[in-house]
């Protein structure tokens, strides 16, 4: 595997930072970047004429990652070149958060073919239950094949993201990635850093990722009595107050972050489904937690790659983790680097919602909220 990587501002157009002479060897290319940006046709025709065999993949995001560094309104393009694995691209459009099981579903199916490795998903960040997505994949692949990816940004606004395949950005698009042969080994671990705070709340009303009550009131009022002074800036405030969902029969907890709020009747929309009868905890930050939980999602991802020199690292981290980490948000990515080493091409995005299985080893997807979520290539 090699790989070459550039990035686009608009005060100095494009920069190649490689140069590893890919052009028309190259097979997949990532693009993450400003929504803007990555909707205008022609920074898509520039790639495309750069690496013209190629599939072109990307989102928009809350912050584009390269290497140790964190852009908010460019471009960073990641073009692969792989030796000797095939990739292949389904995408479906969502035109409803009720047919997210079936959108996993569907993009499983196109995949599930012979020498299928992994699966790295793509989403639009807004209209979609993230809970459901996973579900629909995981039933489809039956926990044989390991899933991860993530939820495209659009900074901390919640109002448009965006999905990037070989066109211009568009809404409602959903993509999936398969890697398949014997030659390329997959790492993935993601690990949070926030701490639980107060009493735990049961989920009194809800309909899959709509919370209407907690402890029988209306689940708004409730959030804004803690949030305080912050609940004017809502639902961007919650990214600093995501839920902890207690699993039943289960030792492990899913964070859950607010996308929307709806004012007339109390209920709140999250990335992921909130079940009646469940227990919630509200969350806050602790700044080195975070930055250990980066550090504990490098360790887990090369224990799962079983290779201690991984070729390319796709970061995905919550909007969340970068709005508390403000001018430290780098440090996240400094730790990941001493952990994998330093001839890892290193990319990816702060997003909405992040999709990882919970366990080295472990095929389940689960969506997850304010994680660092990694998957690691290698090609051997």
């Amino acid at each position: 595997m090699k790989t070459e990587q550039s990035i686009y501002s608009e005060t100095t157009g494009w920069a190649k930072k490689s140069e590893n002479n890919l052009g028309s060897m190259a097979q997949l290319v990532f693009l993450f970047g400003n929504k803007d940006l990555l909707k205008a046709q022609q920074h898509i025709d520039f790639v495309r004429a750069a690496y013209p065999a190629a599939q072109i993949v990307g989102c928009s995001t809350s912050g584009e990652i390269y290497q140790e560094e964190v852009y908010n309104s460019n471009i960073v393009c990641t073009a692969v070149w792989f030796e000797n694995t095939a990739v292949a691209i389904a995408a479906e459009h969502i035109h409803s958060m009720e047919d997210s099981f079936a959108i996993g579903e569907k993009l499983a199916a196109k995949l599930d073919k012979e020498h299928l490795v992994h699966i790295m998903v793509l989403s639009e960040g807004l209209n979609i239950n993230g809970s459901e997505l996973t579900k629909g994949l995981n039933d489809r692949l039956s926990n044989r094949i390991p899933v991860t990816g993530g939820l495209a940004g659009d900074q901390a606004n919640f109002a448009e993201t965006v999905i990037v395949h070989n066109h211009a950005g568009e809404k409602n698009l959903v993509l999936a990635i398969g890697f398949y042969g014997e030659h390329i080994q997959v790492g993935y671990g993601s690990m949070g850093g926030w701490d639980s705070f107060g009493v735990d709340r049961e989920v009194t009303k809800s309909k899959g990722n709509i919370l209407y009550e907690l402890d029988g009131h209306p689940a708004l009022e409730l959030y804004k009595r803690y949030l305080g002074s912050h609940a004017a800036d809502l639902p961007a405030s919650a990214l600093l107050f995501p839920l902890s969902l207690r699993l039943k029969n289960s030792e492990t907890s899913l964070v859950r972050t607010v996308l929307s709020v709806n004012e007339a009747d109390g209920s709140m929309v999250f990335a992921g489904d909130l079940p009646q009868g469940e227990y919630v905890r509200l969350m806050k930050a602790n700044f080195d937690r975070l930055i250990d939980g980066a550090n504990d999602a490098a360790e887990m991802s090369k224990i799962s790659l079983k290779n201690p020199n991984p070729d390319l690292a796709i970061l995905i981290s919550c909007v969340g983790r970068k709005l508390v980490l403000k001018q430290r948000v780098e440090e996240e990515l400094e730790i990941i680097r001493e952990v994998i080493g330093s001839n890892t091409t290193m990319t990816g995005f702060y997003s909405y919602g992040e999709i990882c299985p919970l366990k080295p080893f472990e095929q389940h997807c689960e969506l997850h909220n304010q994680t660092m979520t990694i998957t690691l290539l290698k090609e051997l």
